[in-house]
């Protein structure tokens, strides 16, 4: 199981990108210091990153929080990925357990950290708190998304409320839904994200992202 970990002081919130597919938009997010770019490897997704970039593009973008996101995956792509790609970090969307991560970690370039998604729905307080002392030690984030067979991008937001009735013994980002409309209800979560996940709400369409949305959204998190 997890060992407990501090929280990373931040006085600001980071911010990822999720669903990135556009080499001068990704450019622009880069000046604009968004921390972690993501990058959506699930065949499935609309987002797909393979169909708009190789992998050597994306090797080829320098930033240090590059995230390859993966559903139900096996390792040796995983792998294969992270390498070609030069990632930083390898997001878990899907239905992953212990072993399967495991094995993942030992053979993970070990400066390559892993974010493990939690899918929230319908599930109890009690039933979260049992999926998040299930995870393995071996993992460095949790991130938590509104459950959906599409394994998110669905623009849904889960009740927030969920989170001050858990104990969270490592830094997590929040995903699901979130918009400039609200945002403003961060402030009822004790416990804090070190990250907030955009998506679906700052896209023109699907992989094409909406740049004056996401400027409009860079002050909120100061």
């Amino acid at each position: 199981m997890m060992e407990s970990q501090k929280p990373e002081a931040n006085d600001q919130l980071q911010l990822k990108v999720c669903g990135l597919t556009k080499l001068d938009q990704i450019k622009e997010l880069i000046d604009l210091k968004i921390d972690f770019l993501g990058f959506i490897f699930y065949e499935k997704s609309p987002r797909f990153v393979l169909n708009d970039l190789t992998l050597k593009q994306i090797s080829n973008i320098e930033h240090s929080g590059k995230v390859g996101v993966f559903v139900n995956e096996n390792v040796e792509r995983i792998i294969e990925i992270s390498e070609k790609a030069n990632l930083n970090f390898i997001q878990l969307h899907g239905d992953e357990k212990d072993d399967f991560i495991s094995e993942l970690r030992k053979k993970l370039h070990s400066e390559i950290k892993i974010i493990k998604v939690i899918r929230i729905g319908n599930q109890t307080s009690n039933e979260l708190q049992r999926t998040i002392k299930q995870q393995p030690s071996t993992i460095n984030y949790l991130l938590f998304d509104t459950d959906s067979k599409a394994f998110g991008g669905t623009g849904q937001t889960f009740d927030w409320n969920i989170i001050n009735e858990i104990e969270i013994p490592i830094p997590y980002l929040l995903s699901g839904g979130i918009s400039l409309e609200n945002i403003h209800q961060l402030s009822t979560i004790n416990h804090q994200p070190i990250a907030l996940d955009i998506n679906s709400k700052f896209e023109v369409e699907p992989g094409n992202k909406d740049l004056d949305k996401i400027k409009d959204f860079l002050p909120v998190l100061k």
